[in-house]
């Protein structure tokens, strides 16, 4: 058996990784190793005999605990892997460097706003303030065909945003979220300009957001309200209008060349498997390092999903009030998820462990990877103005639209997502870039991926496939686009994180 059906990711590891299925006697030479079950594509095989109790190491990081002894090939999974507690040191800015940077940073095609931002995108937003309002907004949006947007060709589209929320509770830490979300999208440069669709007697009012908006450019910031306007047609009616109303300024925008030092990129997985942190999520790493150097900036999020690895961040902190900041939301987490009757560890999904994925210590090292090796200068609350350059976190859920909709309403213009089982989803107005981890993904789902990291278990360097990411963050920022536009993806995907109790 030769040594490429296998990757050992450290020498102190204690589980090996097939990169093909592997039967029973098989022999890894590299490794001096039978194969004594049946090994899925992903999935570990034990290195060594190991005791039960004894920690389990990946990427030389604890990923759990035996829970029985596992001999040598054997394979490592649910069946005999589990959490267990142990210290994790923290570590505050022991890791902390300085990163170089280049003298010349690159540019992308973007829209220059009159408030300085950059756009990646030029649409015209419809926005819910209650799911009372969603069949209006989306009615107003559904007018606007590619047919009837032909003559307002700079246009993209008009996308209509509705969600569950903005009743059924009173004021508190869940409408406050909500409205910063919505905040946060009426400002994006993705949009030039935004509509505000309400029902007229929700607790989200729309009046108090557009007074927050007093900035916005003159005529480009509307709402219509259905109870005031006398019902359902009549709001569609004059939305309609006023998105008309819109077009031609809209369509003055055209691409001009800007620094990526304006770029902010949102980094996100879904759908991990067990080579999300062997191929996508390090290469994506050193494509957000590369990002870092030309000034832009980048977004890591998940939190639950970096749930024991938060030593690996506390350690590149700019400053202990930074690291300070990051375990202060994982504590928040762990009371959150607590009064919920949950577990930290519910999370590897089904999907994540058919993919090879057994615990969220294993999940979370290889999801950490997506944030490259520079200092983390920022820790951010759900869709709070990202402000700060260089790499950043933002304190979100795993659930992939609710994650993104945060790093969106934060002012991330573009995203990259890494997915080993092929998740579907494209954010709402915020082009999406899908980064499949392996070949046979690539493959499957061609025309639902963007860019392939897996030719580098075929022996392509690591170096070679960030700079791909990196070369397609330009390209896709610049106007070309994502296979998740192309498929229609954006217009169900906004999802602000619902955290306040239902009345």
């Amino acid at each position: 058996m030769q040594a490429s059906t296998i990757v050992r990711l450290h020498p102190n590891d204690d589980v090996i990784i097939a990169t093909q299925q592997l039967m029973p006697g098989n022999r890894i030479d590299s490794e001096d190793l039978v194969v004594r079950d049946l090994i899925p594509p992903g999935h570990k095989i034990a290195a060594h005999d190991i005791k039960a109790g004894d920690a389990v190491r990946r990427y030389n990081q604890i990923i759990g605990f035996a829970k029985e002894d596992i001999g040598a090939g054997k394979h490592v999974h649910v069946q005999n892997l589990g959490m267990g507690e142990f210290e994790r040191d923290l570590a505050f800015c022991a890791d902390k460097h300085d990163s170089s940077k280049v003298a010349t940073p690159a540019t992308f095609m973007g829209y220059h706003r009159p408030n300085g931002k950059i756009g990646t995108r030029n649409y015209i937003g419809v926005i819910a303030s209650v799911n009372c309002s969603a069949t209006v907004v989306h009615a107003i949006a559904n007018h606007f065909t590619h047919e009837r947007l032909a003559n307002w060709p700079n246009v993209d589209g008009v996308v209509p945003m509705s969600h569950p929320l903005g009743c059924g509770g009173g004021a508190g830490e869940g409408l406050e979220v909500l409205r910063r979300t919505m905040l946060g999208y009426a400002s994006h440069p993705n949009f030039a300009g935004v509509l505000f669709v309400g029902l007229g007697c929700e607790v989200n009012q729309v009046g108090p957001l557009i007074k927050e908006l007093n900035q916005h450019e003159p005529g480009m910031l509307h709402s219509v309200s259905i109870q005031e306007l006398g019902g359902t047609s009549h709001a569609i009616r004059q939305g309609i209008e006023a998105v008309i109303g819109m077009l031609d300024h809209a369509n003055s925008f055209t691409r001009q060349p800007a620094p990526l030092s304006e770029l902010v990129v949102g980094l996100n997985c879904g759908g991990s498997d067990g080579y999300s942190g062997i191929t996508a999520n390090p290469a994506l790493g050193g494509a957000v390092d590369m990002l870092v150097a030309h000034g832009g900036t980048a977004i890591l999020s998940e939190t639950p999903e970096i749930y024991g690895a938060e030593h690996l961040l506390t350690r590149r902190a700019a400053s202990p009030e930074v690291a300070q900041k990051l375990v202060d939301r994982i504590e928040w987490w762990k009371d959150y998820v607590e009064r919920n009757k949950g577990q930290m560890d519910n999370n590897p999904s089904v999907g994540n462990k058919a993919g090879g994925l057994t615990t969220i210590l294993e999940k979370s090292l290889g999801a950490v990877a997506k944030g490259g090796t520079t200092n983390l200068n920022a820790v951010y609350e759900y869709a709070e103005p990202v402000t700060a350059k260089g790499f950043v976190y933002m304190d979100t859920p795993g659930y992939d639209p609710v994650s993104a909709t945060g790093q969106a309403g934060g002012g991330a213009q573009i995203i990259c997502f890494t997915t080993g089982r092929g998740s579907a989803f494209g954010c709402a107005g915020v082009p999406t870039i899908k980064i499949a981890t392996n070949n046979i993904l690539w493959n499957r789902q061609r025309e639902d991926m963007d860019v392939n990291t897996g030719d580098m278990l075929d022996g392509v360097a690591m170096e070679d496939i960030s700079q791909r990411i990196f070369d397609a963050i330009i390209r896709y920022a610049s106007g070309e686009k994502t296979a998740s536009e192309i498929a229609g993806y954006g217009t169900n995907e906004f999802l602000p994180w619902q955290i306040g109790a239902i009345m």
